[in-house]
């Protein structure tokens, strides 16, 4: 199934979050923090939002790292995806 946003809002993908520290601690589950850094699976057309002119300024497959808890959680076909609004987009990540 494919989706396609509409509007402002940008499907993402997150990336999987650390399971060891940097000096070697595995972590427990419950233990790690939520990861910040996705891949843009969609971008919406932009327009006319709220009588605002808005540009779409990401593209599918930028990494980009996001606000914390923001979005709206999805399940499509088996795969979590998040569906955030273009200003929940905090940078570009090269």
């Amino acid at each position: 199934m494919n989706i396609k946003p509409l509007a402002d809002r940008v499907v993402i993908k997150m990336t999987e979050a650390e399971e060891t520290t940097k000096s070697g601690i595995i972590l427990a589950g419950s233990a790690k923090e939520k990861p910040q850094v996705a891949v843009v699976v969609a971008v919406g057309p932009g327009g006319v939002v709220d009588g605002k002119e808005i540009t779409m300024h990401v593209s599918v497959g930028d990494k980009v790292l996001i606000s914390k808890y923001s979005g709206t959680e999805v399940k499509l076909d088996g795969e979590e995806l998040i569906i955030v609004r273009q200003n929940d987009i905090l940078a570009i990540v090269d």
